[in-house]
């Protein structure tokens, strides 16, 4: 290990003076901070407030909210930032107060970490198969911006988290435009996704992990989260990091978030491991909550009822599967 390398907890980011020293200091070999880095806070030390709001933010932090939300307060989605509720290894999710243009009174907004904060590693896994995507959500033909994202510039850098937004922002309207139980998505920015909100002004929808369902809950919800995963299947489409972490649980019902890692079943060259990786996940917390599953044949029966292309024998033994929940 070098004895200049950082370590950085990133669910302390965003605390008074943390944020800044993290990126004036962030190193691995080197001494001094990249040129990245250094960019990135002589950028956000120059910005001047577009708006004020309520959430009591680090300087560093509140910088980056304004430059990352600005748009939508200019264009009248939203009227102000009145909390963080969740931090996550890709973004933060702040709750705000709806504008004019939003008839619900509050709304979520995902705010992507600058690409050399975050901390998911090996995200070139779940970039194979699918094309890398402008701010307008269509793939990217321009050769300038093809040439930057190959020699993975500063600005090739910076396209490809624009990409990584925007698969989101296009999943989430395909899947709630096929009625599966995701967050209603409302726009996109240069760095946020602005979505619908679960939960009330006091108290945000808790991940389903740190609940304990009513026995009378448990196989519905089950049943239903089947269904969802149905959709998914049926619009080319995993998860990618399916499990009680990411599902949402308000009034009896549960919300699918944090889609920037899907996958396709048909076009990504792991996708049955990825796919049986997010059922065995799911599976384990209703086995938790007293179910008896099957994860592995679960995965096969449901993989085949989309005729997708059989595993290797070395992935599965892929034999009949049964019930589908047993």
């Amino acid at each position: 290990m070098h004895k200049n390398k950082k370590t950085i907890d990133y669910n302390e980011l965003d605390d008074e003076g943390t944020f800044e020293r993290t990126m004036l200091h962030k190193t691995t070999r080197s001494r001094a901070p990249s040129l990245a880095v250094q960019q990135f806070v002589q950028k956000h030390s120059d910005s001047r407030k577009a708006f004020s709001f309520t959430y009591k933010a680090a300087r560093f932090e509140e910088s980056w909210l304004l430059d990352s939300l600005g748009f939508f307060y200019e264009q009248q989605w939203i009227s102000d930032v009145l909390a963080k509720v969740r931090v996550g290894k890709e973004a933060s999710v702040y709750l705000c107060r709806s504008g004019e243009q939003v008839a619900e009174s509050l709304l979520a907004a995902m705010v992507y970490r600058p690409r050399m904060l975050r901390s998911l590693k090996n995200d070139h896994v779940y970039r194979q198969g699918r094309a890398v995507l402008d701010e307008c959500g269509n793939p990217i033909v321009d050769l300038g911006m093809l040439k930057a994202l190959h020699k993975r510039s500063v600005y090739g850098e910076q396209l490809q988290l624009q990409s990584w937004i925007a698969h989101e922002f296009q999943t989430l309207k395909i899947l709630y435009a096929s009625g599966a139980d995701v967050p209603q998505p409302y726009e996109m920015g240069e760095n946020a996704i602005l979505m619908g909100y679960i939960g009330d002004e006091e108290t945000p929808a808790p991940t389903l992990n740190g609940v304990d369902l009513k026995p009378a809950h448990v196989r519905p919800l089950f049943e239903r989260m089947l269904e969802n995963i149905n959709i998914l299947l049926s619009r080319d489409i995993i998860h990618g990091d399916l499990s009680a972490y990411n599902l949402l649980f308000w009034e009896e019902q549960l919300t699918m978030i944090d889609f920037p890692q899907i996958v396709s079943p048909t076009r990504h060259p792991t996708a049955w491991q990825i796919f049986n990786r997010d059922i065995t996940r799911l599976c384990e917390y209703f086995v938790s909550q007293g179910l008896q599953l099957d994860p592995a044949n679960l995965a096969g029966r449901l993989w085949r009822m989309h005729s997708l292309p059989a595993p290797s024998k070395t992935q599965t033994d892929w034999q009949d599967s049964g019930n589908l929940s047993d």
